[in-house]
């Protein structure tokens, strides 16, 4: 998928990502949805292969703004060895396609190769005809670790 400008964030579904979690150790997911998300609705589990979800609000509740500190509270995550690939989830693909272009755009202006990947269809996936999440697609639907705090 190509992006405004020069940001170039690729796609992959919630299994895809599952996969390349498990399989290539430099990489990592970042939740950029909410707080009250992860607490009410639950969170990606990576605990089968060692792993911690990075959860970082792109957009902060209740004005749903920017988070100015995102790259920051981010960065600070990787300490002085960034991953070799960078998965963004949000509730339905959206929020976190933002994130990855921001976040691809900053370490391509610090001279980081790090590869930025959006999770297409997030996590509770797309509305359904009663307009509900949760049912067509999405990690969680996908039948991929997740738990509630």
């Amino acid at each position: 998928m190509v992006t405004d400008g020069d940001s170039v964030v690729s796609e992959v579904l919630p299994h895809e990502a599952w996969e390349s979690l498990k399989s290539e150790p430099n990489t990592v997911l970042v939740d950029v949805r909410t707080r009250a998300e992860w607490s009410f609705v639950g969170f990606p589990e990576l605990d089968n292969f060692d792993k911690k979800v990075i959860r970082v609000e792109w957009l902060a509740f209740p004005e749903m703004s920017v988070n100015p500190t995102f790259t920051g509270e981010l960065f600070s995550c990787f300490g002085d060895r960034f991953p070799d690939k960078i998965f963004f989830i949000c509730r339905s693909g959206v929020r976190s396609l933002d994130a990855a272009v921001y976040v691809s755009d900053v370490l391509r202006e610090i001279g980081r190769n790090t590869l930025c990947i959006n999770v297409a269809e997030g996590f509770e996936g797309d509305l359904d005809e009663d307009r509900h999440r949760g049912n067509l697609n999405g990690w969680k639907q996908r039948g991929l670790p997740w738990r509630q705090s």
